[in-house]
């Protein structure tokens, strides 16, 4: 997978407009500033389009599935050509389903409890832990961070070959190869250091030896076109607020059997086809075989709308303008932060590595949590600290061992101490370049001079001690 990073017409590269983008909030040395939002990695801002698209909609909300009324059918409509316009902007196959869930960890959740029997699930150290963990009832094979793509690839590929020797291996009707069924869980785009994954050729492995894949595409839609078809994978998971659509929905689109193989992920209403009593006093349900099977209870309509609505503003935007934007922005920021040279930037695959715009780093004789508190309280900047539900993979980035201290969000470490954490600044199609250079200018002055305040510890979390007297 490559990023295009051809010179484009600058004035159709503007930011996409965003909700929230005149928000100002205090600073802990007096005024107010625009709010720099640079967390898009965590949670993305509203597309201006998305909330135009749910709020002129709302009036006409109504179930889903549900009614005879003019508004239920109306919202079923909306509903379903929502799945429509997913299907087209992952590129799926005809036989593909998209079912809608809450969000990426829902979606992988809702996969591992459909996994066939005897299913072995192979998955790097490196993933989020949406994509590291869902998989408890399966046999997991966890890979050793790779340093390239091709490491990866080879990896992966070493891993499948010897489970094909393996004494519990056996053929299994509908699936290539041999071997009971496994599946090979991957990310497109790490969500620590934003590097692109080679999810092709990951792709290519995992079939070549009878193997399913499924995208953890989180990090990766926001930023870049997935095509199913096109990298060949068996199953995409991603979420819809990290797609500019934050109304608590998401999606797992791709393949059919598995899905309607498995018992329901929730039970109850709209995954039931038909329920009746036994003579002997017990229940018949007859479950959906379609997507339903796994959408029981009411749908979030206008969380499922948003995510298409999302889908059309950008494809309607051109990808591969908002590509050339953000690569833009992440060079400025890397050849910024290049400058500094207490920072050090956290990489897998290297320097030359396509990425999105998702950067790490540490500063060296700074807490992060403490640096990331002094961005907020002096600079009006949100971003990200801890080990962002990436534990593993930021260990092996920092050298850590495994039973070093450390956790998610949380400073342990006094302010100004070493920290087994990092930084994270994320940004995306609504980024305006003032907020890149802001924060650049914020990371040089807290280097240079030292915070303009004092910092404390509070619920695990570092924060301005207003209590104290300022120098």
């Amino acid at each position: 997978m490559s990023v295009s990073t051809a010179a484009v017409d600058q004035s159709i590269c503007a930011p996409l407009p965003v909700l929230g983008a005149d928000v100002t909030v205090p600073l802990v040395t007096g005024g107010e500033v625009t709010y720099a939002a640079l967390d898009y990695a965590a949670s993305a801002p509203a597309l201006q389009r998305v909330w135009d698209d749910v709020a002129a909609y709302a009036p006409y909300y109504g179930s889903v599935h549900r009614g005879a009324g003019y508004l239920s059918q109306l919202s079923t409509d909306l509903f379903e050509s929502s799945r429509v316009t997913v299907a087209e902007f992952l590129g799926c196959r005809e036989d593909d389903q998209v079912v809608f869930t809450r969000s990426t960890t829902d979606s992988l959740n809702l996969l591992a409890a459909a996994l066939p029997a005897d299913c072995e699930v192979f998955v790097f150290e490196t993933e989020h832990h949406a994509s590291l963990l869902p998989w408890r009832d399966a046999r997991v094979t966890y890979l050793d961070a790779p340093r390239t793509p091709e490491q990866a690839v080879a990896t992966l590929e070493r891993a499948l070959a010897a489970r094909a020797s393996s004494p519990d291996s056996r053929p299994r009707q509908g699936e290539a190869g041999t071997g009971s069924p496994a599946l090979v869980c991957v990310t497109g785009a790490s969500n620590v250091t934003g590097e692109l994954w080679p999810v092709k050729e990951l792709a290519a492995a995992a079939h070549a030896h009878g193997a399913r894949i499924v995208l953890d595409a989180a990090q990766l839609a926001p930023h870049h076109p997935v095509d199913i078809a096109e990298l060949d994978v068996d199953w995409v998971a991603f979420s819809g607020h990290k797609l500019y659509a934050p109304f608590g929905s998401g999606v797992l689109a791709g393949r059919t059997d598995w899905l309607r193989d498995a018992e329901p992920y929730l039970a109850g209403g709209g995954a039931s086809r038909k329920v009746a009593r036994r003579a002997d006093g017990g229940v018949d349900v007859e479950w959906h075989t379609t997507a339903a099977r796994h959408e029981a209870g009411s749908p979030n309509v206008i969380g499922v709308y948003s995510i298409a609505a999302a889908c059309k503003a950008l494809t309607e935007a051109g990808f591969d303008r908002l590509v050339a934007r953000e690569q833009q922005l992440v060079t400025r920021v890397r050849e910024g932060l290049a400058g500094v040279p207490q920072v050090t930037v956290l990489s897998l695959f290297g320097d030359d590595a396509p990425r999105v715009g998702v950067i790490s780093f540490v500063v060296e004789g700074w807490n992060s949590s403490h640096f990331a508190a002094a961005l907020s309280a002096e600079y009006g900047i949100g971003v990200r600290d801890g080990l962002f539900c990436a534990h593993p993979l930021v260990r092996t980035l920092l050298g850590s061992e495994p039973q070093d201290p450390g956790e998610c969000g949380a400073p342990e470490a006094a302010p100004g101490e070493r920290s087994l954490n990092a930084i994270r600044v994320s940004f995306g199609a609504g980024t305006p370049d003032e907020h890149v250079e802001r924060f650049l200018g914020a990371v040089r002055e807290l280097v240079g001079k030292g915070a303009r305040w004092t910092y404390r510890t509070e619920d695990g979390r570092c924060v301005p001690d207003r209590g104290a007297a300022q120098g």
